[in-house]
């Protein structure tokens, strides 16, 4: 696993696609973590809760919590880290406000490739 991606504490929309996918191909799940009862629209998430969330396995799963803005979470995080320990868990940047639910990763291609 490549630890520079939990260099950060908080994750962009971006980053939290880019590290899901990568982590995805180490056998790791990246799971989005509603923390405010309202959905992601287009979203794959569970709702906060630690007694389930702890049944997950440890060196296997990556909770990345969000709220409204990404300011509770991100001051929360300790908490957070506190009920689940042993997991590796990151903020939402911009939480939900700032999700774009229309974005996607592009692929680079090879240049040699043709298109």
């Amino acid at each position: 696993m490549n630890d520079k991606i939990f260099e950060k504490d908080e994750w962009t929309q971006e980053e939290y696609l880019k590290y899901k996918e990568e982590l995805q191909k180490d056998g790791i799940d990246v799971i989005l973590v509603d923390t405010i009862l309202k959905p992601i629209v287009g979203a794959e998430y569970i709702t906060y809760n630690p007694y389930e969330m702890k049944l997950l396995p440890k060196d296997k799963t990556v909770f990345v919590f969000y709220c409204d803005t990404g300011k509770t979470t991100k001051s929360r995080l300790e908490f957070y880290k506190d009920k689940l320990p042993g997991f590796r868990c990151v903020s939402l940047h911009g939480g939900r406000g700032y999700w774009r639910p229309n974005f996607k990763l592009l692929n680079k291609k090879d240049k040699n490739e043709k298109l």
